[in-house]
């Protein structure tokens, strides 16, 4: 992820903090200030986040390192204000295994409050209970236990994105199909999404941006494992384009622009004598255009690199792939012998196609 700082890697897991943790931090310390708390007291709600985000981490490890007893990689865990975010290569699709990669976070979290818990007479839990409005020396490992519940509980809501919405699939996917079992899994997510709105309106505002980040984590799901259903059983070569859009490395962005304004392709093909060189996307153009100007190379604005897949590769794990390396455009076939080309745009029309086809 961009503007991330790397700060370790476990277990092959990159691990990073995105910059604007910092204006977190610094929100906190301003907070803390102007409510006329001491330079003390501000350090200790610091170290406070600093310890919760710690316990994100590990809740993502959790994740991570289930899935990778079932061969699934992670490539990097990135610590964000809202939480952590762990790019899995892909989702496990048997229902036993997604509903052990999905309770292993909040499991993680529920092991870091009982260890926390040895060292907390219940009394002494109970009494520091009460009073939480500022985090210090006498409550910091209470607060940290509750937390960590208050996640493990969070985190088993039964809707998407949370792992809940993935341990309600799972179980459900024991007795159906994993689209319906999405389908459904879904709804609920929704229905209990705007649950979550119409209470902000009356308990907290905060509550009204949680119901708005389920419910299109909700659609979001159920429209990927739709397309994946789509796409099952086909090959790369059954929606393939076979007329390649291209452009010489050598023309310019004034010339790209009348390739992209006399035909209706978002992507091209960028050669340099006669040899597949990069791409060259609807977006790069304008980009470079506001950014350098009409007379720019098109070699100066383009991708370098191309993304090339087999012809009986199946095509769901081909959209997986480009999606994995941001290549929105791939050829097929390979340097010496080029059967044709596919795109993002072609996929979803494949889809769109098929979809039409089964009503």
């Amino acid at each position: 992820m961009k503007g991330a700082l790397h700060i370790g890697t476990v277990s092959g897991i990159r691990i990073s903090i995105h910059w604007t943790f910092l204006i977190l931090i610094g929100w906190i310390v301003f907070s803390n200030l102007k409510a006329g708390r001491s330079a003390s007291e501000a350090g200790w709600s610091v170290l406070f986040i600093l310890s919760l985000f710690v316990c994100v981490t590990l809740h993502e490890l959790g994740h991570a390192l289930m899935a990778k007893k079932f061969r699934i990689k992670t490539a990097s865990i990135t610590l964000l204000p809202i939480g952590g975010v762990a790019q899995m290569e892909n989702i496990p699709e048997k229902p036993k295994e997604e509903l052990l990669v999905a309770l292993a976070g909040p499991a993680v979290n529920l092991v870091i409050s009982l260890l926390l818990l040895l060292f907390i007479s219940p009394a002494v839990a109970l009494e520091q209970t009460e009073n939480m409005q500022v985090v210090g020396p006498g409550n910091f490992g209470v607060a940290l236990m509750i937390v960590n519940i208050w996640l493990a509980v969070f985190n088993l809501i039964p809707a998407f994105p949370m792992d809940g919405g993935r341990v309600f699939r799972a179980l459900l996917a024991f007795r159906m199909n994993r689209t319906r079992a999405t389908r459904i899994a879904a709804g609920l997510g929704q229905l209990l999404a705007i649950g979550f709105i119409f209470l902000g309106f009356y308990l907290n505002p905060f509550l009204i941006f949680i119901g708005l980040f389920i419910f299109l984590g909700a659609q979001a799901e159920a429209e990927q494992t739709q397309t994946q259903s789509l796409l099952k059983g086909f090959l790369v070569k059954d929606a393939l384009l076979k007329e390649i859009p291209a452009i010489e490395a050598g023309e310019s962005i004034r010339q790209a622009i009348t390739h992209l304004l006399g035909s209706q392709n978002k992507y091209f093909l960028v050669n340099n004598a006669g040899r597949p060189e990069g791409t060259l996307s609807r977006d790069e153009i304008i980009r470079a255009l506001q950014e350098s100007g009409a007379d720019t190379p098109v070699s100066k604005a383009m991708r370098q690199g191309i993304l090339f897949l087999a012809p009986d590769m199946p095509i769901e794990e081909a959209w997986k792939k480009m999606r994995q390396e941001a290549h929105p455009f791939a050829l097929v076939g390979s340097a010496d012998h080029i059967a044709g080309a596919i795109d993002e745009e072609n996929i979803v029309e494949f889809v769109m196609i098929r979809s039409a086809g089964e009503k």
